[in-house]
């Protein structure tokens, strides 16, 4: 296992959460994102991004929004695995982040920048072209403290300042279920 997924590896029971197991996996093709809505401690989404290998990831309180003007914190948290993507269920109490978890959306993106992913992370500034079921369109993560970054809907076709995406659609893109039929 790669020093990537360390902290990932110590906090999980993986057979006892059935979550996926700590591999670091090389990239092939598109990179995949995916957004999974999580009732932990308290309900929050997480936004990951396939960079180099693994599944960098932001617990994001408010969820996403469609809404140029809506700045929402993305707290950094642990990398996952790649296959973490496909992750939906139901962690059990007594286990980091137990809870239930959907996959509220997923697909492809495409970089916007000059250069890698992995250098617009360090730099802390990722312009992301998002295609996924539900969320479409440029998106910005930029860092303003260590942990904290600010994700936002750049203005574009798919920008939609009416529709509030979270409550209009709470289904799972994979099972259909919401989060509390989990």
């Amino acid at each position: 296992m790669a020093k990537k997924l360390n902290t990932y590896a110590k906090r999980r029971n993986v057979k006892r959460s059935k979550e996926p197991a700590p591999r670091v996996a090389s990239s092939k093709g598109n990179p995949s994102f995916v957004v999974q809505q999580h009732a932990a401690r308290s309900m929050h989404y997480d936004f990951r991004l396939e960079i180099d290998g693994v599944m960098k990831s932001w617990a994001i309180p408010k969820g996403p929004s469609l809404n140029p003007a809506h700045k929402r914190l993305a707290v950094l948290t642990d990398d996952h695995p790649l296959s973490y993507k496909n992750f939906e269920g139901h962690i059990p109490e007594g286990e980091y982040g137990a809870g239930a978890v959907i996959v509220w959306d997923r697909g492809k993106y495409k970089n916007l920048k000059d250069y890698s992913l992995k250098t617009a992370f360090r730099k802390g500034h990722i312009e992301i072209f998002l295609r996924g079921k539900k969320l479409k369109g440029g998106f910005a993560l930029v860092r303003f403290r260590e942990k904290n970054w600010l994700l936002v809907k750049m203005k574009d076709d798919y920008a939609d300042k009416r529709k509030n995406i979270i409550k209009s659609e709470p289904h799972s893109v994979k099972s259909g279920k919401t989060i509390r039929e989990i």
